[in-house]
């Protein structure tokens, strides 16, 4: 079977507060622009939104089925977000973008990213296929929907959290998903003016 590379590179903002982990990018075919959680039908850059201003269409393009990378990457750098998946490679078992057909080949390095970001202290896996990855890499058990539980990994004692998806295979609305990611992002610090 054919294995696909990580199309992107980390986004690691210097002073990053938070890595979050995804599973792994969708087919770019589905992707409205070059960065993390690209595909249109994806809820993540709404519950932001929804987060940061109440407005869940705050980073779409108006008019578009697109969202606004520049805005998006200002954001997660204010916010000290960074982003990456907890697979470098896979084998999609179906032509589609979802998790539970992704097979993992290799994954990340998740010590190598925290290595350059220094001052994180919070990763968030934003699935169940990474929330998995996530703790068989750092040796935790399974990590609970909006929970957080601590553990020490690559020199450092870090908060693991696992949030509901934000793939609307996961079929509860944005608000309901972004109580939970409010709840981890005041956590380790809220909002940044």
């Amino acid at each position: 079977m054919k294995t696909e590379q990580h199309p992107l590179e980390p986004f690691l903002p210097e002073d990053a507060r938070i890595l979050m982990l995804g599973s792994f990018p969708p087919q770019k075919k589905r992707w409205s622009m070059d960065f993390f959680y690209p595909n249109w039908t994806n809820d993540m850059w709404r519950i932001w939104g929804f987060i940061a201003t109440g407005d869940k269409s705050f980073f779409e393009v108006s008019g578009e089925k697109r969202f606004d990378r520049d805005k998006i990457e200002s954001f997660c750098r204010k916010q000290g977000i960074a982003l990456y998946d907890t697979a470098e490679e896979v084998v999609r078992l179906k032509d589609n973008a979802s998790d539970n057909f992704l097979q993992i080949t290799r994954r990340t390095d998740i010590a190598a990213l925290l290595e350059r970001i220094p001052s994180c202290r919070a990763v968030v896996a934003t699935g169940q296929k990474s929330a998995d990855t996530l703790a068989s890499v750092v040796g935790v058990g399974a990590l609970p929907v909006g929970e957080c539980c601590r553990a020490s990994f690559a020199g450092r004692s870090l908060e693991l959290w696992r949030m509901p998806s934000s793939s609307r295979a996961y079929p509860r609305a944005v608000e309901w998903k972004a109580d939970y990611y409010r709840k981890m992002f005041l956590s380790v610090g809220g909002l940044v003016g």
